[in-house]
């Protein structure tokens, strides 16, 4: 079944990106703008799982609404994470990526399109550019998800989270729900090409708010937010931490 997942997932992410891609760039400018490309990633990003072999379970908390706006902070494991929390996210939501993904042809267009934002975590200067176009999107009524520990992490532990996405939550007033991935690591690990059938999960915790905390607690809340994600990962903290 690896043989046979890893040349259909791969061919889907060839040809398939590069027809639902162009679609999505049509459709970009249909109003209300994004929506409909918003729409056409999460049709991609089901069918990749399906030429996969990918099953996928998402549990959510009772207190997530699906028609409001959060930011959405997320463990990463593996390339997996972004078609599995797209097609499982409620309501629309963009999200902030590494800026190399936005250069790859094709696919790079139709986040372009879609109202994604890049992150160039080698160049500080341009967080202000992205951190202003995250907040445009929360004024059109789009949810944002972020990857806070910045990289996929390699071992059973979260890494640092940056603080981006907590800094954009007070900001914009937005509640912080937690999020946890599970089993992506075991389909396509960093660096591999090959792709393993199975099961990945998917929870997103209760929604915490950001004004119970405020700036002088954003340790706090940092900290309970890893707490969180740690437990609806299945993932251990670093020692010293919980």
């Amino acid at each position: 079944m690896t043989v046979l997942a890893t040349f259909t997932g791969n061919l889907f992410l060839l040809i398939g990106s590069l027809i639902l891609s162009t679609i999505a760039v049509l459709v970009s400018w249909i109003p209300p703008r994004g929506n409909w490309t918003f729409g056409v990633s999460r049709l991609w990003s089901r069918c990749l799982l399906a030429a996969s072999a990918v099953r996928i379970e998402a549990w959510y908390d009772p207190a997530v609404e699906p028609g409001r706006s959060y930011v959405f902070l997320c463990n990463h494991q593996s390339l997996f994470d972004i078609p599995l929390l797209l097609t499982t996210c409620p309501g629309q939501v963009r999200m902030m990526a590494k800026k190399s993904l936005f250069r790859v042809p094709f696919f790079g267009w139709g986040l372009s399109a879609g109202g994604f934002i890049p992150i160039d975590r080698g160049d500080r200067s341009t967080a202000r550019k992205s951190f202003s176009s995250a907040l445009a999107r929360v004024r059109e009524g789009t949810s944002i998800l972020l990857f806070p520990e910045g990289t996929r992490s390699l071992a059973g532990t979260l890494l640092p989270f940056e603080r981006g996405g907590f800094l954009l939550a007070m900001k914009t007033g937005l509640p912080i729900v937690p999020v946890g991935v599970r089993g992506t690591r075991e389909v396509q690990p960093k660096g591999s090409f090959a792709i393993r059938p199975g099961k990945v999960e998917v929870r997103y915790g209760a929604p915490i708010s950001c004004e119970d905390y405020g700036i002088r607690r954003k340790a706090e809340l940092n900290a309970e937010v890893r707490r969180r994600v740690s437990e609806l990962a299945g993932l251990a903290l670093p020692e010293g931490e919980g």
